[in-house]
């Protein structure tokens, strides 16, 4: 690289190891198909087998090594396991990418202890209990990139999603205290923090509410930008998070939701 190198080579992930949690759909598939496409080798998490595999497809087709492994998020045993499996694989982790998700359209009278234990485990837990086993790997290779996926009403409340707010809130804190923690291990830990964006989560929340989808979409497109988000424009922030370009950024906030917090 040179003294003035160009933005397009700040971005490139060439020979970098990017494992991406909820990988099969999503924010996560189309963040797996921009790191792919800058270079990045690709570890695809997921509970979906049948999509996972799909995915794995549709990555190797951009001619980089990708490889699926089916993993429960929220089990410590699962983690762990996968972690193994994709160092063993791959050699090496520079990039994770916490995405999984979950939500539950309720507020706290309704939520089932089930439906609260399911929502802070898949969105809160997960990232402690995958980063505790990736953050030493990425210690042994002197640094690396986390990014944890959080949301707008991480940062204020939403109407019926009472778990939900709880655990993207404290995904919010969480990277803030783990960019404290492992900074000077060279590990930078980040969080994105989206609108509402066209997957298949967003229609599974119009199916809870009993909403007409249509009109659910319409409502999510009424924002500044008067478009409901894609997976695209998160899976750009997250480029930018997990290459050089963010090199001074660590325990930051950055909300993309088409101006809908604003």
């Amino acid at each position: 690289m040179g003294m003035n190198p160009k933005a397009s080579e700040i971005l490139s992930l060439e020979g970098k190891v990017a494992m991406i949690t909820g990988a099969a759909s999503g924010i996560g598939l189309a963040t797996a198909k921009l790191l792919a496409k800058e270079g990045a080798s690709i570890a695809l998490i997921d509970v979906d087998e049948t999509k996972g595999k799909k995915a794995e497809e549709q990555i190797k087709e951009l001619g980089v090594k990708a490889k699926f492994f089916p993993c429960d998020v929220a089990s410590d045993s699962d983690c762990k396991k996968t972690t193994e499996d994709v160092y063993r694989e791959f050699g090496r982790i520079d990039i994770l990418f916490n995405n999984a998700g979950v939500t539950r359209r309720k507020d706290i009278v309704e939520l089932s202890e089930e439906e609260w234990d399911l929502v802070l485990n898949v969105n809160l837990k997960a990232i402690y209990l995958l980063s505790r086993h990736v953050i030493p790997h990425m210690i042994n290779q002197g640094g690396g990139s986390i990014i944890n996926t959080g949301s707008g009403w991480g940062l204020k409340g939403g109407p019926k999603a009472a778990a939900y707010c709880a655990a993207k809130g404290g995904v919010v804190n969480l990277t803030r205290a783990m960019a404290i923690d492992h900074g000077r291990q060279g590990i930078r830990v980040n969080c994105v923090c989206p609108g509402d964006v066209d997957t298949p989560l967003l229609h599974d929340e119009a199916a809870q509410l009993g909403e007409d989808e249509a009109e659910f979409m319409k409502k999510a497109a009424d924002r500044p930008l008067n478009r409901i988000g894609q997976s695209e424009d998160i899976a750009n922030a997250v480029l930018y998070f997990a290459s050089d370009m963010s090199s001074w950024v660590t325990g930051s906030i950055l909300v993309v939701d088409g101006g809908g917090l604003a």
